[in-house]
């Protein structure tokens, strides 16, 4: 019997208006409904009708500083994915929660809440934050150094999936005659004792119905691929060419045997910004005109704080001065040096770069028709640099509305990208396996693995 073919994981990034800097500026987005449930509920339904695997949430913890010129700022993740778990039945329901700034219990039960909300579509993008504004919220002078927050990341990990452990799949047994809800031998304490918590447990609800949430992260960065190695079940990343991406799926999926895990058991999804026209010059002229949208005052912000250089003293024409060493960067390592490495290769200017990044924060963006977007992704999910990809309208709701009616289809034509539903749990879209329970018995613990 021959092999299945391969398929694609499709993941949708919903961001307010969408991705592009400017396209809370587009004539055909609806920046005011940002904090309107209706219309993400709206972006969701579209999402499942495409039949995508899951949608994502960003979330931070701090308004940025050029809050005059950006709309990155919106709903509390947990509150808006169990809203849009009750108008879709299919759909993974991915939410950023920052192990920097929050407690394991808090966070173990919520996403507990979220998995037994859903059926199991829950999935948690686990980020360490990168923002020393988020810091000063948080009754501290100053961030985390990077190291210190990954191994807080990883004792919180511990620490929560111990938690999501800590009642067996048996543990409700709801015995009227004989008086008994649950079993008590089978709820633990987990008695976690280490460097920066302490926690008793058990949690106050049962088992999620996955196990755990999909694990999901996004640092690139040394310290975020060795996390990624040892915890991660899906990642995502930025990446701005093929070579780049093989590179980093290599080094990704070579790291997983030391943690005894195999290489099927994380997917990689670099971000992909797609401008889609009905022809290569249509597309390239609605990017043209995106990019013209954009607020050079925003964009030198952004840019400055990314590289940590005061870039407003410099020609907008010229080239980007001397950059501060990568070892001088406490906040996002792998974007700036995406950044660093895609202004030198491609001698770019402070204003060309600033075009560059505007669709998606250094993810790669493409501007073409349906066939060819399909072709780039076909590329590289065929030429082993991605498991899939990170879908990122550049503008909503359209932007998400043509490439779910032009490229999903395009992608299902060539075999590549499913065609209805096969499972309703996030991770069997992503073809996961079950957690076993570290507290189960041996017989127990097999049977949930199987």
């Amino acid at each position: 019997m021959s092999k299945p073919k391969r398929q694609m994981n499709l993941n949708v990034f919903l961001m307010n208006a969408g991705h592009h800097e400017a396209a809370w500026r587009h004539p055909g987005t609806e920046p005011h409904h940002i904090t309107d449930i209706r219309y993400f509920q709206r972006l969701a339904r579209i999402a499942e009708d495409a039949k995508f695997d899951s949608l994502f949430l960003a979330d931070g913890l701090a308004v940025s500083k050029n809050i005059r010129h950006g709309a990155f700022v919106g709903l509390e993740p947990f509150t808006l994915l169990s809203a849009l778990a009750a108008v879709t039945e299919r759909i993974g329901l991915i939410g950023t929660v920052s192990t920097t700034y929050n407690e394991p219990f808090h966070v173990a039960r919520k996403f507990a809440s979220l998995d037994h909300i859903s059926k199991g579509r829950a999935g948690w993008n686990i980020v360490t934050s990168g923002s020393e504004l988020e810091a000063e919220n948080f009754s501290k002078d100053t961030h985390l150094a990077h190291n210190k927050r990954y191994e807080r990341a990883r004792e919180f990990l511990q620490v929560t999936t111990g938690l999501w452990d800590s009642w067996e799949d048996e543990a409700i047994v709801i015995d009227r005659e004989a008086g008994a809800f649950a079993d008590d031998a089978k709820v633990r304490e987990i008695n976690h004792a280490g460097a920066a918590f302490k926690v008793r447990g058990p949690l106050n609800i049962p088992r999620p119905p996955q196990g755990y949430p999909v694990l999901v992260q996004a640092g690139s960065s040394e310290d975020g691929k060795e996390f990624a190695a040892q915890y991660a079940e899906a990642i995502f990343t930025a990446q701005q060419t093929l070579e780049d991406a093989q590179r980093f799926y290599t080094d990704v999926k070579g790291r997983l045997a030391r943690y005894g895990r195999q290489p099927e058991r994380l997917k990689i999804l670099p971000g992909i910004c797609a401008v889609i026209g009905a022809t290569e010059s249509e597309a390239r002229e609605k990017e043209r005109q995106l990019n013209e949208l954009t607020i050079p005052e925003y964009g030198l912000r952004q840019l400055s704080g990314m590289l940590k250089v005061d870039l407003f003293t410099y020609p907008l024409d010229g080239p980007l001065p001397e950059l501060p060493g990568l070892t001088e960067i406490n906040g996002n390592k792998s974007r700036y040096r995406l950044v660093a490495d895609l202004a030198d290769r491609e001698n770019l200017t402070i204003r060309q770069l600033i075009y560059r990044l505007a669709g998606a924060r250094g993810h790669r963006t493409f501007a073409g028709t349906a066939t060819q977007v399909a072709d780039q992704l076909e590329a590289w999910f065929t030429q082993e640099a991605c498991d899939g990809f990170n879908v990122m309208p550049p503008y909503l709701p359209a932007g998400l509305e043509e490439f779910a009616e032009q490229v999903v289809p395009e992608l299902q034509r060539r075999g590549l990208f499913r065609t209805e539903y096969s499972g309703s749990t996030l991770r069997g879209h992503y073809g996961l396996d079950r957690p076993v329970n570290r507290f189960a018995s041996p017989a127990l613990a097999a049977e949930s693995a199987g």
